[in-house]
């Protein structure tokens, strides 16, 4: 009986870890199917992640900076929720400036 219990458990706290790598999954992956608008406090620049970038910690991405009104390519540095937002720290690959963009 003991190890039936302790099975159980164990199956309930695998269910778990699914279940919050979907939820992650899944709001990580709206990211990727369409553009998503944000805000770069330091630079005082609107920003906007492309459709099709796939926002992931080492992974390049194109953002569109609205007040350079140009695309700019930059390495995702960390990602991290912030409240109802997500915060992403970047790096332009072009003058390696850091940038922490705040997206809605």
């Amino acid at each position: 009986m003991w190890t039936a219990a302790l099975v159980s458990a164990t199956a309930i706290d695998m269910r778990k870890h699914l279940v919050a790598a979907a939820v992650a999954t899944v709001a990580f992956a709206g990211a990727s199917a369409f553009a998503w608008d944000g805000y770069d406090y330091e630079n005082g620049a609107s920003v906007e992640i492309q459709k099709g970038n796939l926002v992931r910690p080492g992974r390049d991405i194109e953002i569109y900076d609205y007040n350079k009104g140009e695309y700019r390519e930059v390495t995702v540095e960390s990602i991290r929720r912030v409240g109802r937002s997500v915060e992403i720290e970047v790096t332009d690959n072009e003058t390696g400036e850091t940038r922490t963009l705040d997206m809605d």
